[in-house]
This record gives C-alpha cells, sequence and structure tokens, in this order.
C-alpha cells in the first residue's frame, strides 16, 4: 500500500493508508449512539478521525500505539479536517517500523550533544564541570540522552526532544548569563542539564511514550537526585553544600508547589532555571500546536486551547512580513 502523509491530505481526499495510532477514545454522541475519536498521525503530523459504526466491535481490535490500515474520506467539520473511518484494522507487518510514524527532531541529536558538550566543558567550577562531564558521557546515559524525549505528550514530544530541549535553555541561560553579570553561569548550566535528566528512566520511548512504573513510583526529579548523588559522591572534594543546591535546582524547577515541585527556587539561578525551562516548554507546545492547527484548519484562527485558554492566530508572520 502506497502510504499517504498527514500533511498532504486534503478536503474530500479518498484515503487509504497506514497511521500510527496516538490517541483513541470513545463518547456518546447527541443521539446518545457511541462513536470513537482518533488522534491518527505519522511523522508529518496528527489527524482527528471519527469511528460512527460498529464502535464496540471496532475498538476492540486495537489500542492506542498500534499501527492501523485505514479506509475513509477526509471531510471539513468546523473548518478542520476530519477523517471519517470506513475501515480500520490492525496492522503487523515486520517491514513497517512504528517508529517511523513519530514526529522526528528536525535537529541532529549528535550535533545537539556536540553543544552541549561544549557549554558544559566551558564551565568554571571543577567539580561542577566533572559532574556535568561524567553524566553525559556515562556510556549507559548517552544513548539514552540522545533519544529521550522531554515529554510524554506536552512539550519536545519526539525521540531526540529531551537534548533539544536542553540545547535550547543552555542557549538562553548562557546568554541570559551575559546580560546579568551577578549571575553564576555554572548552576545554569547545571540547571539545563539536569533539571529533567531524569526523563530518561522516567519515560518508556519505544513506538509510543508512556510512564515507566520508576516514572510513576519516582518521578524525573528524585531520578536526578539520586543521579547527582551516585556521581558527585564520586568527584574528589566535592562538598555536601554544593550537592544540595543542584539538587534544589532540580527539585524547585518547577517553579511553583502546585506544579509539581517538592520545592520553590530559594536563589536567583534556580528561579531563571524555572522560568526559561517554563518558556522553552511553552514555546514547543505552542508552536506545535499552531502547526498542527494550520495543517488542519482552513481558518485564520485556531480552535480554543485549552491549556492556554486562548484562540491563536494562524497566520506565520515570519513568512507575511
Amino acid at each position: 500500500m502506497d502510504r499517504q502523509l498527514v500533511k498532504d491530505l486534503k478536503d474530500k481526499d479518498s484515503v487509504q493508508s497506514v497511521f500510527l495510532v496516538r490517541g483513541k477514545n470513545i463518547n456518546l454522541g447527541k443521539n446518545g449512539r457511541p462513536f470513537m475519536s482518533l488522534q491518527l498521525g505519522d511523522h508529518t503530523g496528527t489527524l482527528d478521525a471519527r469511528v460512527w459504526d460498529n464502535v464496540d466491535d471496532v475498538s476492540r481490535e486495537f489500542e492506542a500505539g498500534d499501527l492501523v490500515k485505514t479506509r475513509g474520506l477526509i471531510q471539513l467539520y468546523q473548518n478542520r479536517k476530519q477523517l471519517i473511518v470506513h475501515k480500520l484494522e490492525k496492522l503487523i507487518d515486520p517491514l513497517l517500523n512504528p517508529e517511523d510514524f513519530l514526529i522526528q527532531s528536525s535537529f541532529n541529536p549528535e550535533d545537539l550533544f556536540a553543544e552541549v558538550l561544549t557549554f558544559v566543558r566551558s564551565m568554571k567550577n571543577e567539580h561542577l564541570r566533572q559532574l556535568c562531564i561524567d553524566v553525559i558521557e556515562d556510556t549507559e546515559i548517552k544513548p539514552l540522552f540522545l533519544q529521550a524525549p522531554a515529554a510524554k505528550s506536552i512539550h519536545h514530544a519526539w525521540k531526540g526532544g529531551l537534548i533539544e530541549h536542553v540545547t535550547s535553555i543552555m542557549k538562553i541561560l548562557d546568554f541570559m548569563s551575559k546580560n546579568y553579570s551577578f549571575l553564576n553561569r555554572d548552576f545554569l548550566i547545571f540547571g539545563a542539564l539536569f533539571h529533567d535528566i531524569g526523563k530518561i528512566w522516567e519515560l518508556s520511548y519505544g513506538h509510543s511514550f508512556s510512564y515507566t512504573d520508576r516514572g510513576r513510583l519516582i518521578g524525573h526529579m528524585e531520578i536526578a537526585c539520586e543521579l547527582i548523588d551516585r556521581k558527585s559522591t564520586k568527584i574528589l572534594g566535592f562538598q555536601q553544600d554544593l550537592r544540595d543546591l543542584c539538587k534544589h535546582i532540580v527539585l524547585s524547577h518547577h517553579g511553583k508547589q502546585e506544579y509539581g515541585s517538592p520545592k520553590t527556587p530559594h536563589f536567583i539561578e534556580a528561579y531563571l532555571v524555572a522560568m526559561v525551562d517554563d518558556l522553552d516548554s511553552k514555546m514547543s507546545t505552542i508552536h506545535q500546536f499552531v502547526t498542527n492547527e494550520r495543517q488542519n484548519s482552513t481558518d485564520r484562527w485556531s480552535r480554543l486551547n485549552e491549556m492556554f485558554e486562548r484562540y491563536f492566530l494562524l497566520d506565520d508572520l515570519k513568512e507575511k512580513y
């Protein structure tokens, strides 16, 4: 079967292709009958889909994370593309790799790693520098760091998303350290690297993303603190007060306790790491949302984004002006 890509689908297109199931829900329609709401995707984007007939029987055939062979028709609903599914079945094909259907980073992880390593090697504090080097050059950690997503679904949720997020934050914090000369740049570089490093064990990232048992039971902040203990105790002269400052940056990087931080930031470098992490996460989230809306909608304005509680203008101002 020739694959049809999500980004190329247009209104009234007849569809017969393979997609990855990113989301699956059964709801009740206004007539009281069940219907299935799906998010089908490939490496070019995500498409809303609906199954109206034989919902219970069809639902038993597959789960989120499966590849499905799909036949249907594209139609516009409230000026958004939607696939009306006529037939759908789980596909097991050894020649198809589900990972090829995941959204890909637009950056080469090895290039990003080289940038991260350059920042780390420029750190002045020998103990912090050694801690960071010992982590990213660890033969177990490095390959995971290169392929892990930064989140399950919200921001940088693709293979290589974590190192993309880390590199972006490092660049911003490096600039901030030049603009605010009273900051300790080493703690900023450390925070950029370590704030989400626990994600490489918190998340599983095969052909779909989910939480590991450790991720659900412990979480990425505690995992990172364990890593700080494990690596720093092997570095001669690494003091406990420095170890506590490092852990505080990790434990406070969500900014507020209601956002999941055990602690709120209590020194300025920790505060800035939390702010820039929030900024970069939101930039990624909004960019992905707007990109997907542009691909699937004919309107100039997006649908309501419930996370940000607003509609977004879909004009590409970089291209338009």
